[in-house]
């Protein structure tokens, strides 16, 4: 089950945006739904009024369960509501229960957050497995969302959560990020083993960035912030990288590359490596 919630763990709308665009993208059929009433603070999430063939509707605050069938062989199980504001463990409780029905074994939860990150620069994802949730104590300390407990309660029943999430410019405010929907899409391709349809993402991206570069060019002293994230964003990264060639399987990997290279000069020119 893929599962993203609108609000506080919903920075500019990147992580629902995933579930809305597979939705859009497969084909696709609502199984369920937990109803809204006594998990929403309906000044907070308010209902909405529609027409429907002429007649007015309310639409009441919910969270939807959708399968998508991506191929043949895979089918996911996709949950998008609000965030609820109330009886979290509840909540989290119905959701399990789904996975129970149509018998999934893991849980991908996706969020996104207001970070200082230049728009310039592949944007921060940072995923966390159940395992590494229970026993990391250099991890996150602070408020947490939904997901986070999803993730606990459904790892305490002995399912496999992961958790990925992606940081949004906050200088940006709060228009759609379709950057950082797209990178969820590519983690999330990844961690699935299949190709998912990215089908207008990538232009949208380009736009989003095309528009970003526009505030800049109008406004210096946010062309002086976002300078100053991209150089350190560039040594956040430089540091990284010297610290993964210091691991000593790195470097040993390096070595037996050189090593390699240096068997090969002693043949010297025009001999193949079997003379």
């Amino acid at each position: 089950m893929v599962a993203a919630f609108d609000g506080w763990n919903d920075a500019c709308s990147a992580s629902t945006n995933v579930i809305r665009h597979l939705l859009d993208v497969y084909d696709s059929r609502e199984v369920g739904n937990i109803q809204g009433e006594g998990f929403y603070d309906y000044q907070m999430s308010r209902p909405m009024l529609c027409h429907v063939q002429g007649r007015r509707r309310i639409i009441w605050p919910s969270t939807k369960f959708y399968l998508v069938q991506i191929d043949q062989d895979h089918t996911l199980l996709l949950e998008m509501g609000p965030e609820p504001n109330y009886r979290w463990t509840e909540f989290c409780r119905q959701s399990i229960h789904m996975v129970e029905d149509y018998e999934v074994d893991s849980i991908i939860t996706l969020g996104s957050m207001f970070a200082d990150c230049p728009h310039t620069r592949p944007l921060p994802i940072d995923d966390l497995a159940s395992d590494q949730a229970l026993t990391d104590t250099d991890g996150h300390s602070g408020p947490i969302g939904i997901p986070t407990v999803l993730d606990a309660l459904a790892t305490q029943d002995g399912y496999t959560t992961e958790s990925v999430w992606v940081s949004v410019p906050q200088y940006l405010g709060s228009d759609e990020c379709a950057q950082g929907t797209l990178q969820l899409l590519e983690r999330l391709s990844s961690m699935l083993g299949m190709d998912l349809e990215q089908g207008n993402l990538p232009r949208k991206a380009l736009e989003w960035k095309a528009q970003a570069s526009v505030l800049l060019h109008c406004n210096d002293d946010l062309a002086s912030y976002v300078h100053r994230l991209e150089m350190e964003t560039d040594k956040q990264s430089e540091d990284q990288m010297n610290v993964q060639l210091d691991d000593p399987t790195a470097q040993e990997l390096v070595k037996e590359a050189e090593d390699f290279l240096r068997s090969m000069g002693d043949k010297g020119p025009g001999r193949s490596p079997e003379d």
